[in-house]
């Protein structure tokens, strides 16, 4: 970095500068003039050379980098500041040393201003205020518009941790984020809420017969039976390996019976793979279903559904116990 000379013995003017449009006072001329221009080679780094003064920096030539840190190593956001942008008026209004770390990203010349010059400024000249003004309304217009994308960004990555990559389901993530909410709404609204728990049958043998391409293929079978027979308002989850979830809100346990035996009974019917050389294996499940009562949280709602399950499987599998 080297300083060529101060603002008013060089030849650049102030009539591009955006924190200066439409000033004509001669006072702006004389406060400048006694500014620093420093220049940046590309790639070099702006030092803090002015110690605990806050300073506004002016691109007068060149493309100047701003990048915001999270921590030492996780950079927040980057800016490009083109000829005539400045950067830095935050750090002068609030008394802090700019945070951010500007990087030349070409040759680049700066008109350096520092606090007590730009409060000058503002106190003596018209306009200047009105400009600096609309200038950080803008940036944070910019800001929030670039914190709302990355809320957006954010929440769908979120969401895509909560599905199975296999199935396309929620996964365990999901429900041990969302029953108890939903339990808890259950409770506070009086509407009923059951919990079938399933599971497929015979799966190792499955697998250990077709291979487990095939055993992938039976879980997105599987998969699909839900999907297809659920309403809108009900949550379909892969509990792990072979088990299942449904949720199922506004159903006590009648209705959730019966939902969970048409489910029983669609998975019967269901073709894991129609090849004419072999046996079409079919998939079945057992179920278990629980409905919430007044004293029970979401653990005991899966616990109860999670034993019904259990006897349903010893009473030969392949269907609905309660």
């Amino acid at each position: 970095m080297k300083q060529i000379t101060h603002f008013g013995a060089s030849s650049y003017t102030i009539d591009k500068l955006h924190l200066f449009d439409n000033v004509t006072d001669p006072a702006v001329d004389a406060l400048l003039g006694q500014c620093a221009i420093q220049r940046l080679f590309n790639g070099e780094t702006l030092p803090n050379v002015h110690g605990a003064t806050a300073c506004v920096y002016v691109v007068l030539r060149g493309t100047l980098g701003s990048t915001l840190l999270v921590d030492d190593t996780q950079p927040l956001r980057s800016d490009k500041i083109l000829p005539g942008e400045s950067i830095g008026e935050l750090s002068v209004l609030d008394e802090a040393v700019h945070a951010n770390t500007l990087t030349a990203l070409e040759e680049t010349d700066l008109l350096v201003i520092p606090s007590r010059t730009l409060w000058k400024l503002i106190d003596e000249v018209d306009g200047v205020a009105r400009n600096l003004l609309r200038q950080l309304s803008f940036r944070l217009r910019a800001a929030n518009a670039q914190l709302r994308r990355r809320e957006k960004v954010g929440e769908f990555y979120r969401q895509l941790s909560m599905l199975d990559g296999l199935t396309g389901l929620y996964n365990r993530a999901w429900l041990n984020d969302k029953l108890a909410g939903l339990v808890e709404d259950a409770h506070d609204t009086g509407r009923p809420l059951s919990l079938i728990m399933i599971d497929l049958d015979h799966f190792k043998k499955l697998n250990d017969q077709y291979g487990h391409q095939m055993g992938d293929q039976a879980l997105r079978i599987a998969a699909a039976v839900l999907n297809t027979a659920l309403r809108p308002s009900d949550f379909a989850v892969r509990y792990g390996g072979e088990e299942l979830t449904v949720i199922l809100p506004g159903n006590n346990a009648t209705t959730g019976a019966m939902v969970a035996q048409r489910l029983c009974e669609r998975m019967r019917e269901a073709v894991v793979f129609e090849d004419m050389h072999v046996p079409l294996p079919h998939l079945t499940a057992s179920f278990g279903i629980a409905t919430l009562d007044a004293q029970h949280d979401a653990e005991d709602l899966i616990t109860r559904a999670d034993a019904a399950l259990y006897r349903a499987k010893q009473a030969g599998r392949n269907q609905v116990s309660a």
